[in-house]
């Protein structure tokens, strides 16, 4: 039921937003349930959709204890897809203008402090792990930017990297020489891994059997690296403690955004909560 105008949407998505995979995936999953549950209530056209199918659906989300963070995507998922059926004429009227998102209390993200990147940073890493966990810290990137990056994608000599964020959008990282000099050990490794394997893979990072190295593998290896400082941390942790470390050491508001591809400089602005929070921290802590 409605497979045929998600499915148009989401190659809406694909070829007129540019949206990323992953997106397209989840948006997909989002409306496949939403149909799905309309099928369970009998409601086989789309001009007999209502608000009322809705706030049911919405209800039932919460009753199967989903998280509102997801809740919210899900609804935002659904407006999307009817905005687009009012574009293109499939409805005349739209039931989801009424709907509500709900509230979300926005959490300050974990970030590491600068003795703990260093520790990290001078554990006993393979030349594969430096050199991930260098260009994560060093460029911000990602878990998708860092595991998509290929070899051509890096200026060694230059120092900066290019990667693709969400939306397709290409942005240029500078990164330092401590992440460069890591890369260029780990790409004597790659180039064995490569032989072994009769491999000519265009990915930067590939595992011990040569193929691309996975978001799962990334998300892994950072897991168990933050078991040295008893600390659950994700790549996710080390991106936020890229931008936080750059506004503590007066970096502009606008650049980091540039740095981290948010399109939006709100969500940067996060960023200067947790600086201010962190620099309150370090006050007390001295002053008490």
């Amino acid at each position: 039921m409605f497979i045929q105008q998600i499915s148009e949407y989401i190659e809406y998505l694909e070829v007129e937003r540019g949206l990323a995979r992953n997106t397209l995936d989840a948006y997909y999953r989002d409306l496949f349930l939403f149909a799905e549950f309309l099928s369970q209530n009998e409601v086989n056209s789309l001009e007999k959709i209502n608000k009322t199918h809705l706030n049911l659906y919405i209800k039932k989300l919460r009753e199967d204890e989903i998280a509102p963070t997801s809740v919210a995507r899900k609804i935002a998922s659904i407006r999307g897809w009817f905005l687009w059926l009012c574009d293109n004429e499939y409805i005349s009227s739209n039931p989801s203008l009424a709907v509500q998102q709900p509230k979300l209390t926005k959490k300050l993200p974990k970030v590491l402090n600068l003795s703990e990147i260093e520790n990290l940073l001078t554990a006993n890493l393979t030349p594969t792990e430096q050199a991930l966990f260098e260009l994560l810290y060093a460029a911000g990137l990602r878990v998708s930017e860092l595991a998509n990056l290929q070899v051509q994608n890096l200026d060694l000599n230059v120092g900066y990297v290019r990667c693709v964020g969400k939306g397709s959008k290409e942005r240029l990282v500078p990164i330092g020489k401590n992440a460069r000099e890591a890369v260029k050990k780990y790409l004597e490794k790659r180039n064995y891994i490569l032989k072994q394997h009769n491999g000519n893979s265009k990915h930067l990072f590939l595992n011990e059997k040569g193929s691309p190295i996975s978001r799962q593998e990334i998300y892994v290896f950072i897991r168990d690296l933050g078991k040295k400082i008893n600390k659950q941390i994700s790549p996710h942790t080390i991106r936020h403690s890229f931008a936080t470390h750059l506004l503590e050491n007066g970096a502009d508001l606008r650049v980091v955004q540039e740095l981290l591809g948010h399109s939006n400089v709100a969500t940067t602005q996060l960023y200067t909560h947790i600086s201010k929070k962190r620099l309150k921290e370090v006050y007390f802590a001295i002053n008490n």
